[in-house]
């Protein structure tokens, strides 16, 4: 298994970029401003395409290397493009209304966190995989999982759930490249292939609400009933 037979320095890089995507989950949830939303997701994909070839080369799975180019060419690149566009379209460059503040979001986000933790090192004991990056793995994986659904709780405007659903994904894909690197190719693929029906979905819904509520805020979609 990878994760019980790693050097010092593959857990120490493994550990490095596991952490900094969820530093720029916290980014997502402590702005306002939908490009900061946009750039941390965009730069947290590019984290996790370097923690893809990272694995392949320590653990020797060479088609993580091409899991690794299409996470750049399509979280990284073709993603946020269609995301920009549906922002410079409407013309909303912010969250305008906020179940809760930034700040508040960053507290319930650090509890969220030490309930993944904790939640994490149960796991990790049980498994027998106390001490290792396992716990980590799991830490981060569950962590951005809830953000992602906190995102989606407190964040009304339509660009800021799509975000939220995708850092959600972040989460289970990052944890998937350091628990079970031997994922087939094919599941990696429909994955990466859902998530761009899930933008062009998103997309359309936006320019629906738009066009028939004159508002690109969630909460709107009460009014489309009946």
């Amino acid at each position: 298994m990878l994760i019980t037979h790693l050097s010092p320095l593959a857990a120490s890089l493994f550990s490095l970029l596991a952490i900094a995507s969820l530093l720029l989950a916290f980014v997502m949830l402590g702005s306002r401003w939908l490009l900061d939303y946009l750039l941390a997701f965009t730069v947290e994909s590019w984290v996790i395409a370097a923690l893809s070839v990272a694995v392949a080369y320590y653990g020797g799975y060479p088609e993580l290397y091409l899991i690794a180019i299409l996470t750049i060419l399509f979280r990284g690149m073709l993603l946020p493009y269609l995301i920009l566009r549906i922002i410079r379209r409407l013309n909303v460059d912010r969250e305008l209304h906020m179940t809760l503040q930034p700040s508040s979001s960053l507290v319930v986000g650090a509890l969220l966190v030490i309930f993944a933790f904790v939640v994490a090192s149960h796991l990790g004991g049980q498994l027998g995989l106390a001490g290792t990056i396992a716990v980590l793995a799991l830490t981060v994986m569950l962590s951005m999982k809830l953000i992602g659904f906190l995102m989606l709780s407190v964040r009304s405007e339509a660009i800021s759930q799509i975000l939220g659903l995708l850092v959600l994904e972040n989460g289970i894909f990052l944890g998937s490249q350091i628990l079970v690197p031997g994922m087939p190719l094919l599941i990696e693929l429909v994955i990466l292939f859902d998530l761009l029906v899930v933008v062009v979905s998103f997309g359309i819904l936006v320019r629906y609400l738009l066009a028939h509520v004159g508002s690109t805020s969630s909460r709107d979609l009460q009014r489309l009933v009946g």
